[in-house]
């Protein structure tokens, strides 16, 4: 029997007081790391109390207008543009530190919105407010051939200050494969390895009309026998797998749907960084990809929305 009822959340299994998508450090095991995802109206409008967790506003579709209120009162505002779906492009952001009351209203239209979140150290919220903009987004050509994905980092350590929270969002075109060769980053090892939860939060769009199902799917395994995991897991448009420990990888794009996903990262070590340890097993794979090439659908924007005449799903 695999793990899935413990770590997958298929949209709708975790909805929570106006949030379709909302895991969070509730179930055992899970402490660092938090996702929530809302579908706004026009005027629609969520409330965050977020004491000893700090933030990311990452609009899925849409803008999304966010009002932040510090401890003594002050108040911040940014208005996201945001974008079309997430497969056509970065988005903007906003950087919501710990302690701080989040507000989302969707002004002029409707909007999807995520909001990754991060357990801060007992001590911690004295970041500041921030708006990265969608053009300071650094976008990463990750892999090469059927490996081929693009990165965006809008909350990587060296593109955004914060103090646990790191954030990213991988496309994977139709047919290919990314989180491969599959890594961990389970266990604190300075200057290797950091200990991080992973959400991967997970939208899929057909290639074509007739795809009228898009699926990807995410394998998890254990790096550890004394902390067994498996999890091999079908993901829709709104799915969530949580990564405690192990192994992760391959994420699969179906030969006829284009795959995206939300990792959402946290630990508890001391340092704020993505290090992490590939499967020996798999990890000579990097050494055949300067010989290939990268996917063109990719470079330098995603082709993707073009190609889907059955728009998001």
């Amino acid at each position: 029997m695999n793990d899935n009822a413990r770590w997958v959340l298929p949209l709708g299994s975790a909805a929570d007081d106006g949030w379709e998508v909302a895991a969070t450090a509730s179930p055992p095991d899970w402490r660092y790391t938090s996702l929530r995802v809302a579908t706004l109206d026009a005027g629609d409008t969520r409330v965050l109390e977020a004491a000893g967790w700090e933030h990311i506003v990452v609009p899925l579709s849409g803008g999304v207008r966010v009002l932040a209120v510090a401890p003594d009162g002050k108040t911040h505002e940014a208005r996201l543009a945001g974008r079309r779906d997430v497969f056509s492009g970065p988005t903007d952001t906003a950087y919501v530190p710990a302690g701080w009351r989040l507000t989302l209203r969707a002004d002029s239209g409707a909007a999807r919105v995520a909001v990754a979140g991060a357990r801060v150290p007992e001590n911690g919220g004295g970041q500041a407010f921030r708006h990265v903009a969608a053009a300071d987004v650094p976008v990463e050509a990750r892999g090469a051939g059927v490996c081929s994905r693009q990165v965006r980092n809008f909350g990587t350590p060296d593109v955004l200050d914060a103090e646990a929270l790191i954030a990213c969002e991988v496309i994977t075109p139709a047919g290919n494969w990314s989180s491969w060769p599959p890594h961990k980053h389970d266990v604190e090892r300075p200057g290797e390895e950091t200990a991080l939860e992973e959400i991967y939060y997970f939208e899929t769009q057909p290639t074509d009309a007739r795809s009228t199902d898009p699926v990807g799917y995410q394998r998890v395994y254990a790096s550890d026998p004394d902390r067994p995991i498996d999890v091999l897991a079908e993901v829709r448009t709104g799915d969530v797998v949580l990564v405690p420990h192990g192994w992760h990888g391959p994420a699969m794009a179906a030969p006829n749907a284009h795959l995206y996903y939300l990792n959402v990262m946290a630990g508890p070590g001391p340092v704020r960084a993505w290090l992490i340890c590939d499967d020996p097993a798999h990890a000579w794979v990097r050494d055949t990809w300067r010989d290939l090439p990268f996917d063109a659908r990719l470079a330098p924007t995603p082709s993707l929305p073009d190609e889907a005449a059955g728009g998001a799903a």
